[in-house]
């Protein structure tokens, strides 16, 4: 029988045999017990199947037969690693709601739970959460009794999670579980209290050790020391550090270290300068990190000849400086304006093969900048690009960008921008804008616009990340020079990612406004407009009348008037020019009663000119039939001191045929007792008559006479004939009265005259 086995030795000396054929996921149960156990993998027992023959590859069946079967495939390549038993777990419980369900398919994975599975899962626990949840289920399910280790392990875990409260109750609970405490645990907790920023909590806890009978060591006092320093409390740090001398605890090097760098974090030089002195009494020499810190606390109170005094007191004691060393003295001169100093100890730290870091080359180059020295500067931003030292602080590209605009190098600064994306630096819009100012202040906008392009394709203004946003004395001039020169469209992409940021610039919109009315697209200007009224965003006069100009010159006289009326509703007054090109334009339209708002709005604004083209909008509404609105329009410019030729209006009435509308306007004369002239009386009369609208000519014939108008109009008798042939004879002999009337009052009126003159 050709069979193949493949087993593995174990320590014990159990042969398991597993399956012919290889499957990685076939494990001894054995390897679930404990997570450090290492995976068992199948070793064939014949080191060469590839070379078998192919009867050593078949398998006899019981009745001697063989069955053929495919030759093993052994996987080429480094065989994957199995995941570990602690890893599925975290794996699980980052999946999956912590519930019943999950804790059963735990436990049916893990027959039991060890030391240093409980502490693996805890450690690799995707959050604190999860860690806190398995801690507190393995043992209260009572499959794990938590010792020291993984005490320590979630006390970690949550105080890095800032979950202090949880944190505490497990620490202090302790001893219900037959775990002693120790001075480890209570440093690791109070540390985490400082970082959180509870100092009082931090020194409750520290209180608390003595009560406990936990023994508080130097270590204790150290991080203490931090966590109040870090805060500022120096005060308080003076009494524990002469607290922890009458105890017996003498301070290390480090302790004054600690001492040193909260004093001059507190701005206490004396203080510091106290402590410096006293540890120098007690014997202990300074180190590196004490020279370190004093030549950074003398930096903080620019005494940069004590510092130096310090330095070279350290190097006397052949103590050799660091690159944190050179760096702080570089930091001092740099902030007493001694930047050549700073440069000398730049090319010292190099000759000594101490090489300068991102902090150190961010440190010297805002004070090359700001002296001038465009050159240095330069040279500099070479070595970080050449060295690949990207700072933390990405302002000083700022400050190196306006530097070498402001000598006239934009070459140089362009380079900035360069050396920026080498460095792996996120580009901002403010950087762009730098240049993109400066590019328009030398008229080089070619380059300008190019740089546009950029920001638009790569979406620098969007990027959510951004913290330094464009002025508008970067993004106008651009928009500007764009809107002028027949690229708006450009302009608006450019600047609708800035609006996207916040940006509600008046220049910048009406500057679009006007780019796009003199490309002859005013729909386009009109949104602008549009987004500007959302936003509250100040509409200027000037865009508007563009924008009228260009409605007008596509013969929209329409939409024309639309943006005028809206320039009247943000407070601005069309000029003169402006109403009658509006009006003229829709009266050339047909559009005659728009245009006779317009003319209203006009009249209403105290504009009184082109009367000739108001007298043809008023006839042209007459002659329309839309009487109401043009006497509503005569009662407006009579009211507002203009003068109305009613003469001529009814004289084209009359001719024309328009007998009603002549009859209203003679009507509404008669009533505010306007001046007509005879023959426009007489004209009416005959039209009104000739029409056979013989009524209407009574009753106005009436009011004539009724304000001592014409008494002597020679078609009377025809009218009273034609009203009596019409059936209407109370009317025909009503008027042969008053006619006969008036005649007796004219005669009367003479005699006395002559009477008088006779007299």
């Amino acid at each position: 029988m050709a069979s193949i086995s493949l087993r593995k030795t174990y320590k014990s000396g159990i042969y398991p045999i597993v399956s012919r054929v290889y499957a990685p996921y076939l494990v001894s149960p054995l390897h679930f017990c404990t997570s450090t156990q290492e995976p068992i993998h199948p070793v064939p027992e014949n080191p060469a199947p590839a070379l078998q023959s192919q009867s050593e590859t078949e398998t006899e069946t019981p009745n001697g037969d063989q069955l053929n079967q495919r030759p093993l495939r052994i996987p080429r390549g480094r065989r994957p690693n199995p995941e570990k038993i602690e890893d599925t777990i975290c794996r699980m419980m980052a999946n999956r709601a912590w519930t019943t369900r999950l804790q059963n398919s735990i436990r049916d994975l893990v027959p039991e739970f060890d030391h240093s599975l409980v502490y693996n899962v805890l450690h690799s626990a995707r959050n604190s959460e999860h860690a806190l949840q398995f801690f507190r289920w393995v043992e209260r399910s009572g499959y794990f009794q938590h010792d020291r280790g993984t005490h320590m392990k979630i006390i970690e875990i949550l105080g890095r999670a800032s979950k202090l409260n949880h944190a505490r109750c497990i620490l202090l609970d302790m001893p219900k579980k037959g775990v002693a405490w120790d001075e480890d645990m209570f440093v690791v907790l109070i540390e985490s209290y400082g970082k959180a920023g509870i100092v009082q909590e931090a020194v409750k806890l520290f209180h608390k050790m003595n009560e406990l009978g936990v023994e508080r060591t130097l270590k204790s006092y150290d991080v203490l020391f931090k966590v109040i320093m870090r805060r500022g409390r120096y005060m308080m740090a003076k009494r524990l550090f002469n607290k922890m001398l009458s105890e017996g605890i003498e301070p290390t090097r480090h302790t004054y270290n600690i001492m040193l760098w909260g004093f001059f974090l507190s701005l206490r030089l004396e203080t510091a300068m106290r402590f410096y002195e006293d540890m120098k009494t007690r014997g202990i020499s300074p180190d590196v990190v004490t020279y370190n810190t004093m030549i950074n606390g003398y930096y903080r109170f620019k005494k940069m000849e004590e510092a130096e005094k310090l330095f070279e007191e350290m190097k006397g004691k052949n103590i050799a400086p660091t690159v944190i060393s050179y760096t702080t003295m570089i930091k001092g001169y740099v902030a007493v304006n001694r930047v050549d100093d700073g440069l000398r100890l730049l090319e010292e730290m190099k000759s000594f093969d101490i090489k300068p870091n991102a902090h150190t080359y961010s440190t010297i180059l805002p004070g090359l900048c700001d002296t001038g020295k465009v050159a240095e500067a330069k040279d500099i931003l070479k070595e970080m690009v050449s060295g690949h030292f990207a700072p933390n602080d990405s302002s000083i590209f700022m400050t190196l960008l306006s530097c070498q605009c402001e000598a006239g190098d934009l070459r140089a600064a362009e380079d900035v921008l360069k050396a920026m994306m080498r460095l792996s630096v996120p580009l901002e819009a403010g950087h762009y804008g730098v240049l993109l100012e400066n590019f328009c202040k030398a008229e080089e906008y070619d380059r300008a616009v190019k740089l546009v392009d950029k920001l638009i394709e790569n979406e620098v203004i969007l990027n959510p990340q951004s913290t330094l946003m464009m002025e508008s004395n970067a993004y106008n001039p651009v928009i500007q020079y764009l809107c002028s020169h027949g690229q708006t469209g450009k302009a608006e992409i450019f600047f609708r990612q800035l609006m996207k940021k916040g940006i509600q610039d008046p220049l910048a919109f009406n500057s679009l406004i006007s780019g796009h009315s003199k490309e002859g697209t005013p729909d386009l200007a009109f949104e602008i407009l549009k987004i500007m009224s959302r936003r509250g965003v100040p509409r200027d006069a000037d865009a508007y009348k563009l924008l009228i100009e260009s409605y007008l010159r596509k013969g929209e006289p329409a939409d024309a008037k639309t943006a005028l009326d809206g320039m009247i509703e943000d407070g601005h007054i069309p000029d003169s020019s402006t109403f009658r090109t509006v009006m003229e334009s829709l009266f050339e339209d047909g559009r005659v009663q728009t245009a006779s708002r317009v003319m209203k709005s006009m009249v209403e604004k105290g504009v009184e000119e082109h009367m000739d083209l108001v007298a043809k909008i008023l006839e042209a509404l007459l002659m329309r039939g839309h009487v109401e609105e043009a006497l509503g329009r005569i009662d407006l410019l009579m009211n507002s001191g203009c003068h109305v030729n009613f003469d001529d209006l009814l004289s084209v009435l009359s001719d024309k045929g328009k007998t009603i509308a002549a009859l209203k306007l003679l009507d509404f004369a008669l009533e505010r007792e306007l001046t007509v002239d005879f023959k426009s009386y007489e004209k009416v009369l005959d039209a009104l008559l000739t029409s056979g609208k013989t009524l209407n000519a009574y009753s106005i014939l009436c009011k004539i006479m009724e304000k001592g108008g014409v008494t002597d109009w020679s078609s009377c008798d025809e009218l009273i004939k034609s009203l009596n042939q019409e059936g209407n004879t109370k009317q025909a002999d009503i008027l042969s009265r008053m006619l006969k009337g008036g005649e007796k009052s004219h005669e009367n009126k003479k005699v006395k005259k002559r009477s008088a003159f006779a007299a």
